[in-house]
């Protein structure tokens, strides 16, 4: 991984997980103190984490104390050395969002949080990022600011995002099956779609997440079509 490699690097390993450890500020009746829980985490096209929350979490509790937060995106399951895989440390300010769009592309990436996410007691978060620190592996470190992330912004390509998912969920299941079968070599049939963002889409089958990369980013909305087609070509010459 080469330094200008770096932000790229970070922004893939957002995207691609779907959980991610919260730190925040616990005041208690002996000080205040770092609490850590685990978290189920969608990014929006800008990077932002989006986060459903409980209004009875102690997190939440120390969120509505002081903003700030810090979320871990860990990228070395599987790894026979943790330490030698990547992982992403994000530094920035939870405040709750009432806009629908993030509401609708987290509940895409989470289907089963429909469930409560009705609930009077649930809200949703956006954590706007100040800063992330990367370590990928052993002296691959670095402190990358937010302007420095610098996420590929596609006109009009959130705002389709809801009818290209839909689209090709219900009338295009054969090549999603194998942007999953033969471009990431996973097993198993009922990959679905879940998002689409300048850079690449993301996919679930179950409990699973996966994310497919684009060789550059889309330049417009547009250019989904073309793009999602041509990776249907590369599939099918794949042997």
């Amino acid at each position: 991984m080469t330094h200008d490699d770096m932000p790229r690097s970070v922004r893939d390993l957002l995207r691609g997980l779907d959980r991610a450890a919260l730190a925040s500020a616990l005041p208690g009746e002996t000080g205040v103190w770092p609490y850590a829980s685990l978290v189920l985490v969608a990014v929006d096209h800008d990077l932002s984490p989006l986060l459903l929350l409980s209004d009875l979490a102690e997190h939440t509790k120390a969120i509505q104390a002081d903003s700030r937060v810090s979320l871990l995106f860990d990228g070395t399951a599987g790894l026979d050395q943790p330490l030698t895989g990547p992982r992403v440390t994000v530094l920035g300010r939870a405040e709750r969002t009432a806009d629908e769009r993030t509401k609708a592309r987290f509940l895409a990436r989470h289907p089963d949080a429909a469930l409560y996410a009705g609930f009077k007691d649930f809200r949703f978060y956006r954590v706007a990022v100040e800063r992330t620190h990367l370590v990928g592996g052993f002296g691959k470190i670095r402190w990358i600011d937010r302007a420095d992330l610098a996420a590929p912004q596609t006109l009009g390509l959130a705002e389709a995002e809801a009818g290209i998912v839909t689209h090709m969920n219900e009338d295009h299941a054969d090549a999603i099956q194998l942007y999953a079968g033969k471009l990431l070599g996973l097993a198993g049939a009922g990959w679905h779609m879940t998002g689409i963002d300048p850079e690449g889409l993301d996919l679930r089958q179950g409990g699973q997440v996966a994310r497919l990369a684009f060789e550059a980013p889309l330049a417009a909305a547009g250019e989904a079509r073309k793009v999602l087609v041509a990776l249907v070509a590369k599939a099918r010459a794949v042997t």
